[in-house]
């Protein structure tokens, strides 16, 4: 059964407790401050003015995450794949979500709020940077990081079972083709009709 409303959520999934519906903060306080300063990894998700959907891994060194105040954190962008599908959505639609990940804890800080792009900030030495307004702020428990080994080595999948970077780039640049030649063939059909 497909699953329409909250109430029938709900019936799969009980009301949480108080203290963890009731979580969420509006500013960084003192100890989030400390741990989005020794995070080297995020997420950042961001949304497109059609509803797309866009979530980018950024690395960074200890300290790149600067607390501007409590309503205000930022950090600089390094250079990726140019793509700037993250920067293009938050021109969009400003709202964002961050996860930070701190390497061997299991907990992750959920930042959410507005953001906004600067060229040649004093916050980084990178010629642009994100600011973001905080909305809300919350640690994550370590549940899921726990159950799927995120540094539990024991836990990972064999090697030979993972596609290599170079496969899957192979692999999807053949689907790319496959569409190719089915849109086409689409095409072809359409004119001789």
């Amino acid at each position: 059964m497909r699953i329409t409303t909250e109430e029938q959520l709900r019936e799969v999934i009980d009301h949480p407790h108080p203290e963890l519906r009731d979580k969420a903060i509006t500013v960084i306080d003192e100890e989030s401050a400390r741990f989005l300063s020794a995070a080297t990894f995020f997420l950042l998700a961001t949304t497109a003015a059609d509803g797309t959907v866009d979530v980018s891994p950024r690395g960074e060194t200890p300290g790149a995450i600067t607390v501007l105040d409590e309503k205000r954190l930022a950090f600089g962008d390094r250079p990726g794949n140019r793509r700037l599908d993250s920067f293009r959505n938050i021109l969009q639609c400003p709202q964002i979500g961050m996860l930070f990940i701190v390497p061997g804890r299991d907990e992750t800080l959920r930042v959410n709020g507005h953001a906004s792009l600067h060229r040649d900030p004093d916050f980084t030495d990178a010629p642009l940077g994100v600011i973001l307004e905080v909305d809300e702020l919350f640690l994550h428990c370590g549940q899921s990081f726990r159950r799927g080994s995120v540094w539990d080595q024991s836990g990972w999948p064999s090697p030979a079972t993972v596609p290599s970077f170079g496969a899957m780039i192979k692999s999807t640049g053949a689907a790319r083709v496959r569409l190719a030649q089915l849109a086409l063939a689409g095409a072809d059909d359409a004119v001789r009709d």
